[in-house]
C-alpha cells in the first residue's frame, strides 16, 4: 500500500530530496504537522500521510508504514520521521521503525502527545471514562462517528456506543468557536459531561523540531 500524499506539503524544489525531512504521518494530524512546520520555519520538512481512517484499524498502520518507508527510501529520501505514536499497534509500529532505523513521535497516541506525554500520564486514570476529541475529530465528527455508527439514522444507539463514558474532553489545538460548538453539541447529544483543554500541538512541536535538527 502506498502512502497517500496530501497537497501543498512539499518544501521548496531548491531543497534536494536527500536533504529533506520526510514525515510520514497519520492523516488525522496532517494539518497540525503543517502548522508546526510553518510556525517553526521547518522549510525542509515534507509531509506524506497514511489514511486517517486507520484510526479505526490500527492493525493496518504498521504494514502500511513499512511499505511507505521502503518506497520513500527507494525514491532517495534519507531522513524520515514517523508521525504516529503507538496508536494501538501494540508495539508493531516500533518494530517497523527499528527495522528501518527511523524514529516516531513518543507516546501511546495523539491524545497523549497533544497534552504532553508527561502530563497525560498524571491524569490518565482520571480520564479513564473520557472520550477524547481533537480539532480533526470535531471537523470530521459526522464522517468519523455519526454516519459510520449509524447515529444519524438511529440516535437511540448512542447509549450502546458511549454508555461507559462519563465526559467528552475536547483537546483543542486551536481556538475555533465552530469546533467548540461541535464538541459541546456532541456532549449534549450523548448525555455526557464536557471539558475543553487548550493543548495546542503539545509534544508534536519538540518531536518535529528534534527530527528536523537531526536531518
Amino acid at each position: 500500500m502506498k502512502a497517500h500524499k496530501t497537497e501543498n506539503t512539499a518544501p521548496s524544489p531548491d531543497i534536494a530530496r536527500e536533504d529533506r525531512l520526510l514525515v510520514i504521518a497519520c492523516g488525522m494530524i496532517a494539518r497540525e504537522v503543517l502548522a508546526v512546520r510553518e510556525r517553526n520555519r521547518l522549510d525542509h520538512l515534507e509531509l506524506r500521510c497514511l489514511p486517517a481512517d486507520f484510526h479505526f484499524y490500527p492493525d493496518r498502520i504498521a504494514p502500511a508504514m513499512d511499505s511507505a518507508i521502503a518506497e520513500a527510501k527507494d525514491e532517495g529520501y534519507r531522513h524520515i520521521f514517523v508521525g504516529y505514536a503507538d496508536c494501538g499497534t501494540g508495539g508493531t509500529l516500533d518494530k517497523i521503525c527499528e527495522k528501518h532505523g527511523v524514529e516516531r513521535v513518543a507516546g501511546p497516541h495523539c491524545f497523549a502527545f497533544y497534552q504532553g506525554n508527561a502530563a497525560f500520564e498524571k491524569i490518565a486514570d482520571d480520564d479513564f471514562t473520557a472520550f477524547y476529541m481533537t480539532d480533526f475529530l470535531c471537523r470530521q465528527f459526522d464522517a468519523f462517528f455519526m454516519r459510520p455508527l449509524g447515529l444519524d439514522r438511529h440516535p437511540e444507539l448512542a447509549n450502546d456506543y458511549f454508555g461507559h463514558y462519563e465526559k467528552i474532553v475536547y483537546l483543542a489545538q486551536t481556538d475555533d468557536p465552530a469546533l467548540d460548538k461541535v464538541a459541546e453539541d456532541a456532549a449534549r447529544m450523548l448525555g455526557l459531561g464536557y471539558e475543553k483543554r487548550r493543548t495546542g500541538y503539545g509534544d508534536l512541536v519538540p518531536a518535529l523540531a528534534d527530527a528536523a535538527c537531526s536531518s
